[in-house]
């Protein structure tokens, strides 16, 4: 029997999901190609458990859910949609070039029909939204939509930055104290880049 290979965890930097959800395709500028994180509905699964949009035992129900294969793999089809649309615009704000029209009608559908699987109910004091269909194999893409609809509708849009690697450029929000922050996470691109630099100084001595 072979070794029980531990499921290497998401690499959650942004401090947004939906930036998270951005960067589940690894290296996407890179010119041998990207790596695609999201491979399969399972992999889907775990994003958003380790993002903290469901809780263990839903993501035990999901996996049991009645529902053929082709069904998982037009949600996660649907989420790489999702992903890309939000990629798109994230990178336009950034460089200010004009955003593409199919890529907002994209997001206005999926922002509308995450809105549309909500319920308004109340806790006897206040009235609140809830989703009452988290069973439902689809729910990973209307809780990912809602998260990319309250980023980029909010003002934190305006702290969206990116990784200063040319073959990383992972999207997140900057909250550092003079909004300086240039590395999705310093230990590994900000410390590679420092190398780069230094070998190419010996290089030019």
């Amino acid at each position: 029997m072979k070794p029980h290979k531990p499921v290497k965890e998401f690499q959650l930097l942004a401090g947004n999901t939906a930036l998270d959800l951005v960067n589940t395709l690894d290296n996407r500028f890179r010119e041998s190609g990207p790596d695609e994180l999201l491979v399969s509905y399972d992999d889907l699964l775990r994003f958003v458990q380790q993002a903290g949009l469901l809780t263990a035992e839903q993501i035990r129900r999901l996996r049991r859910a009645a529902g053929v294969e082709a069904e998982r793999r037009r949600v996660l089809e649907q989420v790489k949609e999702l992903r890309e649309a939000l990629a798109g615009v994230g990178y336009a704000l950034l460089t200010e070039e004009e955003l593409r029209k199919h890529e907002v009608h994209l997001l206005q559908k999926y922002f509308h029909r995450a809105n549309a699987a909500r319920l308004l109910g109340d806790d006897g004091r206040r009235l609140a939204w809830s989703w009452p269909k988290r069973e439902e194999l689809s729910a990973p893409l209307w809780l990912l939509a809602q998260e990319g609809e309250k980023f980029f509708l909010s003002e934190q849009a305006e702290r969206l930055r990116c990784c200063a690697s040319d073959t990383c450029r992972w999207l997140f929000l900057d909250t550092s104290k003079n909004h300086t922050r240039r590395w999705c996470d310093m230990k590994i691109c900000g410390n590679r880049m420092k190398a780069r630099r230094y070998q190419a100084r010996l290089a030019s001595d």
